[in-house]
């Protein structure tokens, strides 16, 4: 009842100059991520409200040789129905998926996949979150195929879809000498459905108000 959240939210997404210009232009042509690494699952992912985390996402990829002129564009989205992990009854909900994954992997005789860190990654920030990933995609495709078969055999469902995922994430290392606070710690959305995006803008600067 109170899982659905209709409003409007702005967040940023950080990307090449040129695919800022195509997607303000261009708004149906959206790229989804799908590495297995992806920390919230497979989507359109956003930075909540958080245009400089979304810059300095771009900037590093930059450093990596994987864009050419950094940039962050602007999102105008909803989350709608939330597999949102600030709160404790989706987080149980994973839990479970994840018993349910394990049983699976065990009885296929496969590993199951793992977080991992960057190889000079001091802090263990488990970057490549192959693990995490695994799971919250088991879960979509569950209840995908749940959804479908109540359809098919009573023409209702008790289950629904996710359209996005969302996050609190704390990474890169105490703000200061035995802070809590951590330099990059954040707040990340995957957008799983893309009609939960609104729109796109190219973010203006703040100008002096008198």
């Amino acid at each position: 009842m109170y899982s659905t959240r209709p409003n409007l939210y702005i967040g940023f997404h950080g990307c090449d100059v040129a695919t800022r210009d195509e997607l303000v232009q261009n708004p149906d042509k959206i790229k989804r991520s799908t590495e297995k690494f992806d920390w919230l699952g497979n989507g359109f992912y956003i930075w909540e409200n958080n245009y400089n985390r979304a810059l300095k996402w771009a900037k590093d990829k930059k450093k990596r040789g994987r864009i050419n002129e950094p940039s962050a564009v602007g999102v105008i989205y909803s989350l709608d129905y939330c597999l949102d992990f600030t709160d404790s009854k989706f987080i149980d909900i994973l839990s479970t998926y994840y018993q349910l994954m394990k049983s699976d992997f065990l009885e296929a005789g496969k590993e199951l996949p793992i977080n991992k860190d960057l190889p000079k990654d001091k802090h263990h920030d488990l970057i490549l979150r192959e693990l995490d990933c695994a799971v919250i995609e088991y879960l979509h495709q569950k209840i995908k195929e749940k959804t479908e078969d109540d359809k098919s055999n009573r023409g209702y469902s008790d289950f629904r879809s996710f359209d996005t995922v969302r996050g609190i994430f704390t990474e890169g290392g105490p703000a200061y000498e035995g802070a809590g606070i951590q330099l990059k710690t954040h707040i990340q959305i995957c957008i799983r459905n893309l009609n939960c995006i609104k729109g796109f803008f190219i973010p203006r600067k703040e100008i002096r108000f008198p």
